[in-house]
């Protein structure tokens, strides 16, 4: 296919504006054009499992806004380049919905680096440029991920930077495999590369692999690699130097592997199992190409021990097993740290390159069928699996009810199910009601529901607590001629800064799991944790995790605050001495 775009002086006028229109750059501009009015409103987002992920852009948001660095002011378990993003595009659709804002604030990297991608492929073959940008919109325009971590259809608010690095990985991998123009692979697998890093560690290991890939067989050349990977680290070298954030992002990736050390294998096993459906065409498919090409594998293996050579070496690597196998561990290494992703959809460009090759290459009809049939066994569970999540949320969602709120801003803009908000109503007044049955099961280090964060009725009781502890909080401001200027929740998430006008404390982790990521707490921390107005402690229910959570923080807040029962659903430790009008520091 050798279709191309390029028109020569003779064109008549307007053809070129036509074609224009017509050419793939043209369709993902419409598209993305298409988004900025979905984010002048804010359109309610049926509530989903572990809905609550994505609170953590709004905390991240709120402490940039106050100046802080990830990394440097604040432990965080990713990168910060999402949390700037974000930032940046709340502050242009102060209305959008922290959810859309969250998914599509990627779009502001990856888009021009897939118009880079469709820009180079076109010029060959407008047919082959459009089937990669296709499966790119998808991916990055439905905010819903690849598996399934609940039964009922919701919103999928969590995992949404595991999202980012699989829609990086794919423009990655397209430019690796299709891109001819070494001046766009540079920039591309240079941008990509360093996107990768400062959203997800993991993703930029997997990274690594699909680069090194490309390297070993010939598609990206030395002197490309040498100069991507000098943009790379001098790019590392400037964000270094200027805010210090690359070493302590360093410093919280370690801290984090200290935490999470011994999960691994257990991890992988988990990664490989979530993802058979996809995993085991890809393994057929592997282990086929591997035995219908060991006779030219063999012979350039046999050639580079007789002449070795870069290009020698290149030839045995650039065998389309080698690439899938490659690609395959690097998304099983990947998808080993995640729960919530969009699990190998880069190898979308690398099937679709597997299956044009048996065409073009005049392979026999059966062994083209076979492989074809295969490629597409692999691809398809992806994409079914985003459009019927995105279908069914959507529809399901027609008959939910929205969840009134007085504090909630765009994030109160969500809705349910009737019969789920009725239980919301009423599990609430169950925890009130009886707390000695949630304290014994977090004595047995058990949950009140194996998939409680998950519960839909968790998730809206959850914001319809916080919505009744901000009445609270400026009842007590009011009554007592204070106000709280660095407030903590010590839950998960902590959206009160923001949806007060306030400040988080310094130092403190965002995203707040005390089994996976939250180091313990240095003196920094503690002190600012023992420096806080205020830190809310969530009650409806009592759980083992909370309690796990509480513990880290609760020796710097026995001394210098004292433990009020704020809402029947939240104790609060109010700084001691706390003056009327008194403005905190917030360090």
């Amino acid at each position: 296919m050798h279709a191309s775009t390029d028109l020569d002086a003779s064109a008549k006028p307007g053809t070129s504006a036509l074609a224009f229109i017509r050419s793939p750059i043209a369709a993902l501009i419409l598209a993305l054009g298409l988004l900025s009015p979905l984010l002048t409103v804010t359109i309610p987002q049926p509530i989903g499992p572990m809905f609550w992920d994505h609170y953590l852009y709004l905390d991240a948001a709120n402490r940039l806004g106050d100046g802080q660095i990830p990394s440097v002011d604040f432990f965080a378990p990713v990168g910060a380049l999402g949390y700037y993003l974000f930032a940046a595009l709340q502050a242009a659709f102060p209305s959008g919905h922290p959810l859309l804002l969250a998914s599509w604030c990627l779009l502001i990297v990856t888009g021009p680096l897939i118009c880079l991608v469709v820009f180079d492929i076109q010029k060959r073959s407008p047919a082959l440029a459009n089937a990669i940008l296709l499966p790119f919109l998808l991916f990055s325009v439905l905010p819903f991920n690849t598996g399934d971590f609940y039964p009922y259809p919701g919103s999928d608010g969590f995992g949404v930077y595991n999202r980012q690095v699989c829609q990086l990985l794919y423009v990655l991998a397209a430019a690796l495999i299709y891109v001819r123009s070494p001046q766009i692979l540079i920039v591309v697998a240079a941008g990509a590369m360093i996107a990768l890093l400062f959203v997800k560690v993991t993703g930029a290991v997997a990274g690594v692999i699909l680069c090194l890939t490309a390297f070993a067989a010939g598609r990206l050349g030395l002197r490309s690699a040498v100069i991507a990977a000098l943009i790379f680290f001098g790019i590392l070298a400037a964000i270094e130097l200027s805010l210090g954030a690359v070493s302590a992002y360093v410093a919280d990736i370690l801290a984090l592997l200290d935490v999470n050390d011994g999960i691994l294998l257990a991890r992988l096993l988990q990664a490989a199992s979530l993802n058979a459906g996809l995993l085991l065409p890809a393994g057929i498919l592997c282990l086929t190409l591997f035995f219908s090409g060991l006779p030219s594998f063999s012979k350039s293996l046999r050639e580079a021990c007789r002449r070795p050579s870069i290009a020698a070496i290149g030839k045995v690597f650039d065998h389309n097993f080698v690439w899938l196998g490659t690609f395959v561990v690097a998304g099983i290494l990947f998808e080993s740290q995640n729960t919530g992703s969009q699990a190998f959809i880069f190898l979308y460009p690398l099937l679709l390159k597997i299956a044009l090759d048996y065409v073009a290459n005049g392979a026999s009809k059966r062994r083209t069928i076979a492989v074809s049939l295969l490629a597409i066994a692999a691809t398809l569970p992806p994409m079914t699996a985003v459009i019927q999540k995105s279908t069914r949320a959507w529809i399901g969602a027609v008959n939910n009810v929205r969840i009134e709120s007085r504090n909630l801003k765009t994030m109160g803009a969500v809705n349910v199910r009737p019969i789920l908000a009725l239980r919301a109503e009423r599990m609430r007044e169950t925890y009130i009601a009886e707390p000695g049955a949630f304290e014994a099961l977090a004595d047995a280090g058990e949950l009140p529901s194996f998939l409680f964060y998950s519960d839909f009725d968790f998730q809206t009781a959850w914001l319809m607590n916080v919505d009744d502890a901000i009445d609270a909080l400026r009842a007590y401001e009011g009554a007592n001629g204070i106000r709280f200027e660095t407030i903590l929740n010590i839950d998960f998430a902590n959206p009160f800064p923001w949806l007060m006008d306030r400040h988080a404390p310094k130092r403190v982790a965002i995203g707040a799991d005390p089994f996976r990521a939250i180091p313990p707490p240095d003196a920094n921390v503690r002190a600012a944790v023992a420096a806080v107005d205020i830190a809310l402690v969530p009650t409806c229910p009592t759980t083992n995790v909370n309690r796990t959570l509480l513990a880290l923080y609760l020796p710097s807040l026995e001394t210098g605050h004292t433990r009020i029962k704020l809402t029947p659903c939240y104790d609060a430790f109010v700084r001691n001495g706390l003056r009327p009008r008194e403005t905190a520091t917030g360090s």
